[in-house]
């Protein structure tokens, strides 16, 4: 069974930083994109940032750029999600995603096959 754990949410003040992690576990994903999506209440799921196989091309959403950083562990199976700087805004339950298929990137969330339950960022001003 394949499975998509995130973990590291929790309550930070507005300035501070959270790592969230994702780990896969009833396959390997080392050849598969991997991506970082979130959901405020009463929103749509959004893209925040993905990650291609080896980990040499990254892109992020406006929103975080500069503040967030994708990184990957094919060795552990492990995405993380390095958030520093955070605000308020950035209040939401994050879900870790990979694409079903080996291939290139996207933020589209209809291109990603396997999800996590997510895990909840607060962020208080």
């Amino acid at each position: 069974q394949v499975q998509l754990k995130e973990s590291g949410g929790g309550l930070v003040e507005a300035g501070g930083s959270l790592r969230l992690s994702c780990a896969a576990s009833g396959r390997t994903f080392s050849d598969h994109a991997m991506g970082w999506f979130r959901q405020a209440p009463g929103q749509e799921r959004k893209f925040v940032a993905v990650i291609n196989w080896s980990g040499t091309l990254t892109y992020y959403a406006d929103s975080v750029k500069g503040r967030f950083t994708i990184s990957r562990d094919n060795a552990e199976n492990t995405v993380l999600l390095q958030m520093n700087s955070l605000k308020p805004e950035d209040t939401a339950v994050y879900y870790c995603a990979a694409r079903g298929l080996p291939g290139t990137v996207s933020v589209l969330a209809t291109d990603y096959h396997y999800w996590g339950q997510g895990t909840q960022v607060t962020v208080s001003s």
